[in-house]
């Protein structure tokens, strides 16, 4: 790739790369942001849109009396695009800033494809740009991956991601679940206190055959839906299944004994049960 011109090259339109595009022409500078979906797909990737969410579909807490709120709040201060596209895109999601997934990307995408001075290449990138910034993440394509690998002198590289399932709305049997958002809290201005979530109760027999199958199933640790010792120690379970503050009485009426993973909404009607 070409980068002797006075233009900065940027690999990967995810949102880092979507980031770091429009902050630099915002400051006058061209970019060329290179991008192979559209050219060569990924294995989790559905669209050859800029900023697509593959994984799960929140930021993460908004209020400011923690971390991930407090960087949202100055990344808003800053100027971020991928903030203002999540803002319009929010969804109810308690205290986390949730969207839906392909309003968000739309918004991502449409800004920065009509800014004068970004240059969208599809294209695979395999060799690192000199200067330029490489924002490819966990989807890096194997020839990229070795000139990063060989760049570095490392002899492997190690790239970790999960892909948050999609739950169909008609899949879910409002009978069983109840709505309740964690804490009872809900920060998203204009909705009501019915809670963000569907809940779902298991009975004992279903909590040890979730927590078994899980135990067995691949895993790779900093993407678990529940912590580790959970799925082996014995003790652990019984405090886990213990109702956690926040939790209402519903989850265990009927003889629920434990409330399982929770379905979050976008706004077609579609739930999506992340990570717990």
């Amino acid at each position: 790739m070409d980068a002797s011109n006075d233009s900065i090259h940027i690999v990967g339109g995810g949102l880092a790369g979507s980031e770091a595009a429009w902050q630099l022409a915002h400051r006058g500078h061209h970019v060329v942001l290179h991008e192979m979906r559209g050219v060569r797909g990924t294995p989790a990737h559905k669209t050859d849109r800029l900023a697509e969410l593959v994984c799960s579909n929140t930021f993460k807490s908004t209020e400011t009396s923690n971390a991930h709120g407090l960087l949202k709040a100055e990344m808003r201060l800053l100027g971020s695009i991928v903030l203002q596209a999540a803002d319009e895109a929010r969804v109810p999601g308690g205290s986390a800033l949730t969207v839906d997934r392909d309003l968000f990307s739309r918004g991502v995408h449409e800004r920065v494809t009509s800014h004068p001075l970004i240059e969208i290449v599809r294209e695979e990138v395999t060799m690192l740009p000199s200067p330029g910034i490489v924002a490819t993440g966990p989807l890096t394509s194997d020839a990229l991956a070795e000139s990063i690998r060989a760049r570095l002198g490392v002899e492997s590289l190690a790239f970790y991601d999960a892909i948050a399932p999609i739950v169909s709305r008609d899949s879910i049997d409002d009978s069983i679940v109840f709505r309740a958002s964690r804490y009872g809290k809900e920060t998203m201005e204009g909705q009501g206190e019915g809670g963000a979530y569907l809940n779902c109760p298991m009975s004992r027999e279903q909590y040890d055959a979730f927590l078994d199958a899980l135990a067995a199933a691949d895993q790779h640790q900093g993407a678990l839906p529940i912590h580790p010792r959970v799925l082996h120690d014995g003790e652990a379970r019984l405090r886990a299944r213990r109702k956690q503050p926040g939790e209402t009485d519903a989850g265990v009426a009927g003889g629920g004994h434990a409330v399982g993973p929770q379905a979050r909404r976008d706004r077609h009607g579609e739930k999506e049960r992340p990570n717990q």
